[in-house]
């Protein structure tokens, strides 16, 4: 069945249209309270980032919830991959995510952890769906839900977070910057890397409901950069707002994105004997990045975009590391969904065991260039791939002669189609990119 609110993450969108609204959030906790309470009573966890809009849909949430008859443990500003752990050591039934993750503050939406911080099943999703389409009933006063506030959240995510490099590892003797985004991890990540010894210059660490991810964060890392050259700090570190995201930069102020972070992983996994043949990617991932897990016959799989699809896919291969280049990451030997700060340790650990900066740990790379450019589409129009689109790509893909590689996606959430050349020809592949979208334009534009 198609899904009517539900997106690939969940529910999202600007704050006060469609369906973020508090009467919708409302609607939404007493439907997720009915389909839970139908095993018997149950429990439920809330957290959300630190945008302004989070205080209203959580209190909405909450006395939905409770108008079903659920209980509620209230987090209160937590990071995302924080509350999947959460969800799971706190024996709830569930969890629910507040957040837009690297969304600018008037965004705001709702993801759903399951009781194994994993993403919520589709039949889940569906009979949350059906609920909220009935009439609101509220349960009889005395199997009303209660509400509580869990007060040391943070200490046991950041007791959790330490937990997963050795436990006689330390970051002493390591100078790095780490950015908040003014987001859910800036009461969290900076006391993980000092509580291991790291000296840590803070940034983006000031949330003031409005600024999440704007000037700071993994989307827009200038900020780390400049700081890592300003205090000759050995690493840099960026989240994003909700704290699944990872950007790194090294003591030279060179950006490595989620791509070269899966490279570096996967190859220290791999010399330690436990990684697997397989790491899981996207069709995003770059091409580079694959050419050198080749090398050490390591086989990349690609999944579709998004960190549902990628976990997805590990579930499926077996895989323990998968990703994407926007620094989506999960370890499924660490944790069980993309966390920017067990990522972000589990480099640093390598950095510590190899006695190795992050600049030479990621020399084996060379990320091939690659040129996107978007169409637009007609509001109502759908991309399909037509046999003379098909064979402009197939042009393409024989001029690339086994170089490099085309793909053409359709946006999830904008009416555009994004095409996308990518070789070992910087020059050539911008080339052929420009040539291929005007094509693609032309043809969608008769249609």
């Amino acid at each position: 069945m198609e899904k009517k609110y539900f997106g690939t993450d969940g529910i999202r969108g600007e704050v006060g249209k469609g369906v973020i609204t508090p009467e919708f959030m409302l609607k939404l906790g007493w439907a997720t309270g009915k389909v839970f309470e139908e095993k018997g009573r149950c429990k439920i966890v809330i957290g959300k980032d630190t945008r302004i809009s989070g205080y209203m849909f959580e209190s909405a949430l909450e006395a939905g919830l409770v108008s079903a008859g659920a209980d509620v443990q209230l987090l209160g500003p937590m990071p995302t991959p924080g509350i999947a752990y959460l969800t799971r050591t706190l024996r709830a039934h569930a969890g629910i995510v507040i957040s837009a993750s690297h969304n600018p503050h008037y965004d705001n939406g709702i993801k759903f952890f399951s009781s194994e911080g994993t993403k919520l099943p589709d039949e889940i999703e569906l009979a949350i769906e059906k609920k909220i389409d009935e009439p609101l009933v509220v349960v009889p006063s005395e199997k009303l839900g209660k509400a509580s506030r869990v007060e040391d959240a943070a200490g046991r995510y950041i007791e959790f977070c330490k937990s997963t490099i050795p436990p006689m590892m330390g970051l002493e003797g390591i100078k790095m910057v780490v950015d908040c985004a003014h987001g859910s991890t800036y009461h969290i990540a900076p006391f993980v890397f000092e509580e291991l010894g790291a000296t840590v210059i803070q940034i983006g660490v000031k949330p003031d409901g409005l600024n999440i991810n704007d000037g700071f964060g993994a989307t827009q890392p200038k900020a780390l950069q400049q700081a890592v050259l300003k205090h000759g700090a050995d690493i840099g570190v960026a989240l994003d707002g909700d704290g699944d995201r990872l950007i790194m930069v090294d003591h030279k102020g060179e950006i490595l994105d989620g791509d070269e972070l899966i490279y570096i992983l996967a190859k220290a996994r791999k010399d330690k004997g436990y990684l697997g043949p397989i790491v899981v990617g996207t069709k995003m991932t770059n091409l580079g990045v694959e050419h050198a897990l080749n090398k050490l016959d390591i086989e990349l799989k690609r999944a579709d975009v998004g960190d549902r699809h990628v976990i997805a896919m590990m579930n499926e291969t077996k895989a323990i590391l998968g990703g994407e280049g926007s620094g989506h990451i999960i370890c499924a030997d660490r944790t069980t969904t993309g966390d920017g700060i067990i990522s972000a340790l589990q480099v640093m650990e390598t950095m510590l065991r190899q006695n190795e900066s992050l600049y030479s740990l990621k020399a084996d790379v060379e990320k091939y260039p690659q040129t996107m450019i978007n169409v637009k589409l007609r509001e109502s129009q759908s991309f399909v791939a037509t046999a003379e689109i098909l064979q402009a790509v197939e042009k393409v893909e024989g001029i690339l002669n086994g170089s490099g590689r085309v793909l053409l996606r359709p946006s999830g959430t904008e009416p555009l189609v994004r095409v996308m050349v990518e070789g070992q020809d910087a020059e050539l592949v911008n080339s052929l990119a420009k040539e291929l979208s005007v094509t693609v334009e032309r043809i969608l534009s008769e249609d």
